[in-house]
């Protein structure tokens, strides 16, 4: 069985359970990964606004990848790397989300914003992904159509209803390797866990992807392996099946 070195773990929908908790026994099991000697990190579309908390719960000291990519930690406090749209992209994307009577949100270095707090002001701000929602999914297939018309822009998301953008070339994948290279570990020995579409190259990248039991069909029919839901402990059920060499059979 392969020794992996790296973790590398989406949040919501596979770290998180749908009322945003990590399970004591998920808990349990990553911090016997940290004894045993593997990196535990976050790969998320979350910002540090939303993702800090969590960080600090795990009492974890690691490198962190937030923003899909966007924004890359090398641990508490010290920051590695951040990519911004440019700022005539981010009025394009504010122009096309009031198009489409799309809800929108981005995250800055200072704030995460929606269309509740905007303000012409915040054009001004260095932006690192924006995002739009829609519950009308032939609005979000027109939106990622002219979007990927635009030919500049990475383009995912998280669920069916949203589409996350961010510079071309900046995924989560992009993020663990920058991550492998700072610590001198080789992309095969990332054991990575991700449910949704911006998880996909991330998974296939990695020595071994895991797709969540919760996750978008696309995303498991690529995965190496399909562990238990979010809210049935598969990331712990992961860890000791893939980490550890238990025989776990609820998969």
């Amino acid at each position: 069985m392969p020794e992996y070195k790296l973790l590398a773990l989406d949040m919501d929908g596979t770290l998180l359970t749908d009322d945003k908790q990590v399970t004591e026994e998920t808990k349990k099991w990553l911090w016997k990964a940290v004894d045993h000697g593997v990196t535990v990190m976050f790969a998320t579309g979350r910002g540090m606004q939303t993702a800090s908390s969590f960080w600090e719960e795990l009492e974890l000291d690691s490198p962190m990848v937030m923003l899909n990519g966007a924004e890359i930690w090398e641990g508490p406090n010290q920051l590695m790397a951040r990519t911004y749209l440019p700022r005539e992209t981010v009025r394009r994307l504010h122009d096309l989300a009031l198009r489409e009577n799309a809800h929108f949100w981005g995250y800055s270095v200072e704030s995460l914003s929606g269309q509740g707090n905007w303000s012409e002001e915040l054009f001004e701000k260095d932006w690192m992904k924006f995002g739009m929602k829609h519950n009308d999914l032939g609005v979000v297939a027109r939106i990622r159509e002219e979007l990927f018309g635009w030919g500049e822009l990475e383009i995912t998301s998280s669920a069916p209803v949203n589409v996350e953008i961010s510079v071309k070339g900046i995924t989560k994948e992009s993020g663990v390797r920058e991550v492998c290279r700072l610590l001198g570990v080789e992309m095969a020995q990332v054991l990575a866990v991700g449910d949704s579409e911006n998880d996909i190259s991330m998974l296939r990248a990695a020595g071994f992807g895991v797709a969540m039991g919760n996750s978008e069909e696309q995303v498991k029919a690529i995965a190496d392996a399909v562990t238990a839901s979010n809210n049935e402990d598969g990331v712990a059920k992961a860890v000791q099946k893939f980490i550890f060499g238990l025989d776990i059979t609820e998969f």
